[in-house]
C-alpha cells in the first residue's frame, strides 16, 4: 500500500471512521497526520486512547490544514454539515471523500459551495473489521493523483472498486452494501436447518461460519467461475445435486434477483429523499 503523507480529517467518529482509522494505522500511517471533529465527548476520548489520534468537537477545526477529509456523518445530518464547514473552507481546498449511504455528488458540491474535488464511497459493514468491498466514484475536478489518495485511505477498509458513472452506485449498495445481509440470512437458515437435523447449536453455528468463509476464499482465490465452482463440487446423483434442485424448483435465482432490484429501487428512493430540495 503506498505510504501518504498527507493530513486526514474524519468528520464524524463513527464506525466506519473507526473503522478505516485502524485500517491506516495497521498500514503503519502516522496517527499524528490524524484528526477527528465529532460533537460527541465521550466518542472523541475513545479515538483517542485508542488510536492516539486528535480528536476536537469544532469540525472547522478539524478541516483546518486538512489535505483529505471524510466525510462519515450520519446521512441526516449531511446537509447542515456540509453547509456550516463551507464558509470555513481555505484554499487550496482539501479532497473530500464521501462515505455517507445514499447522498448525491451534486448536493454535496453545492452544500460545501462548489469548488471541491469530491470522491464517493459506497463501503459495506465487513469495512468495519478491514474486509470490506468499497466501491468509489470521483467527480471530473478530482485528479488522478487525489482518485489514488482516495483510494488508499478507503483501501484500508478492504477490497476497493471504480464505477464510471455515479447512477451505478445504487446497484453497489444492493449488490454490496446490502449484500452482508443475504449471507447472513442465508447462514441463519443453514444454521437452524443444522438444529433441526440435530446438531448441537454450537456446532451448526461454527459449521455454517466455516463453510461460508471457505466457499468465500475459494471463490476468491480460484479463476474459476461460481458456477464452475458450484459444478465442482455437486456430484451426479448426489447429496448436493439433490439441495440444489429444491433450491432451484423453489425460485432461488428469481426470488434474489428480485429482492437486489428492490434494494436498487430503494437506494435510488433514499437518494432523493436525502438530496432533494424539502
Amino acid at each position: 500500500m503506498p505510504m501518504l503523507k498527507e493530513t486526514i480529517a474524519f468528520i464524524g467518529g463513527g464506525n466506519m471512521a473507526a473503522s478505516l482509522i485502524a485500517g491506516l494505522l495497521t498500514d503503519r500511517y502516522d496517527s499524528r497526520r490524524l484528526v477527528v471533529g465529532d460533537p460527541d465527548a465521550s466518542k472523541r476520548d475513545v479515538l483517542a486512547a485508542r488510536f492516539g489520534v486528535r480528536t476536537t468537537g469544532d469540525n472547522a477545526e478539524a478541516v483546518d490544514g486538512a489535505d483529505l477529509v471524510v466525510l462519515s456523518v450520519k446521512p441526516q445530518l449531511a446537509r447542515r454539515v456540509c453547509r456550516e464547514l463551507s464558509p470555513t473552507l481555505g484554499q487550496p481546498r482539501p479532497l473530500f471523500v464521501s462515505v455517507m449511504a445514499g447522498i448525491r455528488e451534486q448536493s454535496i458540491r453545492e452544500w460545501l459551495g462548489g469548488g471541491i474535488s469530491l470522491v464517493r464511497a459506497m463501503p459495506n459493514t465487513p469495512a468495519m473489521i478491514q474486509a470490506g468491498a468499497i466501491v468509489l466514484h470521483a467527480t471530473p475536478e478530482t485528479s488522478p493523483a487525489q482518485r489514488n489518495q482516495a483510494e488508499t485511505v478507503l483501501r484500508a477498509g478492504g477490497l476497493t472498486r471504480w464505477v464510471d458513472q455515479e447512477t451505478q452506485m445504487d446497484a453497489v449498495t444492493a449488490l454490496s452494501g446490502s449484500g452482508p445481509a443475504y449471507f447472513f440470512l442465508l447462514m441463519e437458515i443453514l444454521e437452524q436447518a443444522g438444529i433441526g437435523l440435530g446438531l448441537e447449536s454450537e456446532n451448526a453455528r461454527l459449521l455454517t461460519i466455516q463453510t461460508a468463509l471457505g466457499a468465500a476464499r475459494m471463490a476468491m482465490e480460484s479463476d474459476d467461475s461460481p458456477h464452475a465452482l458450484r459444478e465442482r463440487v455437486t456430484s451426479p446423483g448426489g447429496t448436493t445435486e439433490r439441495a440444489l434442485d429444491i433450491l432451484e424448483a423453489g425460485g432461488i435465482r428469481t426470488l434474489v434477483t428480485r429482492a437486489v432490484n428492490a434494494a436498487c429501487e430503494r437506494s435510488e428512493e433514499l437518494s432523493r429523499l436525502l438530496t432533494d430540495p424539502p
